[in-house]
């Protein structure tokens, strides 16, 4: 009789391949925004034109587009994120203690991803004086 035998090749780590790894401005973005937005007394991201204009993509049903990164800028270079925001604060949060909570939950997120955070920048916009979240009557 003959018998097909199978064989198993064993992977190692000299045989996975090299190579570099990049993570684009844009994925920093991101990650930024969604740490700053869990941050409480952080009402929203953007200055005031952003703000505008999502307000008109909100009315004509697009109040997703570009909500990912608004109100945040990104730098990679070598490994080393430089990270701007522009950010409104909740009437009642004081600026200090919501900008440190910001800084912190970015830096986390960021480094989290393998990436080293240089600079946090934070600019803070505007004031909310309602809570964005309670329905307007």
């Amino acid at each position: 009789m003959d018998h097909e035998a199978t064989q198993e090749l064993s992977v190692t780590p000299d045989a996975v391949a090299g190579g570099t790894t990049q993570v684009s401005d844009e994925v920093v973005e991101k990650i930024a925004v969604a740490a700053a937005k869990s941050v409480p007394g952080v009402a929203e991201l953007g200055g005031d034109v952003a703000r505008f204009f999502n307000a008109v993509l909100d009315k004509v049903g697009l109040d997703r587009v570009g909500d990912a990164r608004r109100g945040c800028s990104a730098h990679v270079t070598n490994g080393a994120a430089v990270v701007n925001l522009v950010l409104v604060i909740s009437a009642g949060h004081p600026v200090p203690q919501v900008t440190d909570a910001v800084r912190a939950a970015v830096t986390a997120a960021v480094e989290s991803y393998g990436l080293r955070a240089d600079e946090i920048n934070i600019r803070v916009d505007d004031v909310a004086m309602t809570d964005p979240a309670l329905p307007t009557p």
